[in-house]
Parts: structure tokens; sequence; C-alpha cells
């Protein structure tokens, strides 16, 4: 079985003096989640629309399972797109089994899978509400459930976290890797990186309609984390910072509480060897701890969205 589900090859997109996509190629495994990261504008929800057959490339082609993507193969995904459409006055439950049944589930299965969803979020007591009783948060439930429940082999999630507290968004993150551990293939599309180390497997990062960085989230940020470490240690700072100088450059020294560990944040100098910089360390303090101190997700995207922009 080919382990990549769905692939975007050279696809670009252009609207009247506007190019929204410019020859991007993206590969997305099997079980996995995959962040779809980019300024707003970037070209993400065109991206989303070409796979979702809702508009077509202008050139490029989008592969799923194996085979060019074809308009069948839309209901083996769900959609949760950044604009919500649900009917304000239908009632919640009545709304969320009518689209069951619009993607093939039996009146019985649709009823058994929408109540479970309720339950397995806690709204079943919004069953008889009105979507337009329902505030901004609550209706993304309704429409998660909707997105979720008939089991798709792909889910699309267009900015999902937008509008919910962080009680609730939390639930969402909890409930989008448990599907992913039930065997689903995951995009999700943002420009907030606060979800991405929690959640992704592997991303693509689009800016001005390209592609300028993809690949697993764990090889990314030690491909940008250089040869940065943070030590923690006991003992006398002067004479740790003296003795390793030759060897490193001081980062940062993190104000730590009284009773804590000491910690100095380092970039190794190049050619100095890593085991002799922790020999010296050790023999000049009590060192407790030498782990590599890898960027978050947002150092890495100012980092690569500047490098882009020096080429171009």
């Amino acid at each position: 079985m080919n382990n990549i589900l769905l692939k975007a090859e050279g696809v670009s997109k252009a609207y009247t003096g506007h190019k929204a996509l410019d020859n991007v190629t993206i590969e997305v495994p099997r079980g996995s989640v995959y962040g779809l990261l980019g300024p707003n504008g970037a070209g993400k929800t065109t991206l989303i629309r070409i796979i979702n057959h809702i508009t077509a490339p202008d050139s490029g082609t989008v592969y799923f399972d194996g085979h060019q993507l074809t308009a069948a193969d839309v209901s083996r995904i769900g959609y949760l797109p950044e604009e919500r459409g649900l009917y304000k006055k239908m009632k919640v439950g009545e709304q969320a089994t009518f689209f069951a049944r619009l993607k093939g589930l039996s009146s019985r299965d649709a009823d058994r899978a929408v109540r479970s969803w309720f339950e397995r979020l806690e709204i079943g007591n919004w069953w008889d509400k009105k979507v337009e009783e329902l505030s901004k948060g609550m209706a993304q439930k309704v429409q998660f459930v909707i997105t979720v429940l008939h089991r798709p082999e792909l889910l699309i999630f267009d900015e999902p976290f937008s509008g919910f507290d962080p009680i609730n968004a939390a639930v969402l993150k909890r409930e989008i890797l448990q599907l992913r551990n039930e065997g689903a293939t995951v995009i999700f599309s943002t420009h907030n990186m606060g979800s991405v180390e929690e959640l992704c497997d592997s991303i693509t990062l689009i800016n001005r309609s390209r592609n300028i960085l993809s690949g697993r989230v764990d090889e990314i940020r030690r491909q940008y984390g250089g040869n940065r470490w943070e030590l923690s240690y006991e003992g006398d700072s002067e004479s740790l910072r003296n003795a390793i100088t030759p060897m490193a450059v001081i980062a940062d020294v993190p104000p730590g509480a009284p009773g804590e560990l000491k910690t100095l944040i380092i970039d190794l100098r190049d050619g100095a060897d890593l085991q002799s910089l922790i020999a010296i360390a050790n023999e000049t303090v009590m060192l407790r701890g030498f782990n590599a101190k890898l960027p978050s997700m947002d150092n890495i995207f100012i980092e690569a969205v500047q490098q882009s922009a020096d080429h171009n």
C-alpha cells in the first residue's frame, strides 16, 4: 500500500490579477496529522478547495489513494471550511442527522452516529436547539460532528480553532488526535503556529503562493535548531562561562527562581567538539542536564518566511 494518501503535484491557480498558488507540491502520509501553514492569503484555502473539487487548478495534478483525484473521491473526504454553513432555523440533532443521510448513512446509522458523537463531545442536550440559538463555538462543534461522523479517510479542517475558547480548543485537538489514532488522515490549515507542535506529524509552509518548507516537524526543528544547547547545572556561573567560551557562544541566560537549577543556552562554535564541551562543563560545575534546544515553530515560521523573501 502506498504510504502517501494525498499528493498535490505542481499545482498552480491564478485569479484575475492574483496568483493564488505557484507550482505547489505536497505529500500527505496516511494516518498522520498534516499542517498546512502560512499567513492569511498565502494560498492554503485555494489548495484545499482544489482538493475538494470545489475549483480546478490551472495546472498540476492531485492524486488520492494512488490515482488521480476524481469527483467520486470527495465522498471519502470530510471538509470543515473556515466559513461554516448550517441552517440557522433547523434543530441541531435533526440537521446533523440530515447531513449524515446526505453522506450515505442509513436512517438508523445516521441517528446512532450523531448521538454517539454528541455524547462524545458532551453536547447531547443541544439536540432540540436551533442553530441560531448557539454561540459560534457551539455551532463549530456541531459542524465538526457533521464533518467526521461518516468516518472519511481524509479529514480537512480549515482554521478549526478560530472562535474556540482554550477548553473547547483542547477538546477538539484531543478528538483530532484520536481520529488519527483510529486510522484517519488529517490536514489542518492554520496561520497560528501554537497548535502545530501539539498536533502535526508533518507540515508544509506556504508563503506568497509558494511552498517554502515541507517535512516532518521533528526533522524541521532539528534542521533549524543548528547547534543550540541548554545546560542545567549547580555551581559558579562565571567559572562555567569562562571555561566554555572558547567552544561556545552564550546565547541566553534564562532567569531562574531561587532554589532552581541554573540554566544556560549556548551555541556551539564551528568545529567545536560537543563531548569535549560537556567534559569541561562537568569539571567546572555540577552538570545536571544537557539537551538540544530546538526552536519553536513560531521561530521557524519567521525564519523560513524571511529566507524566502531574501531569495525573491
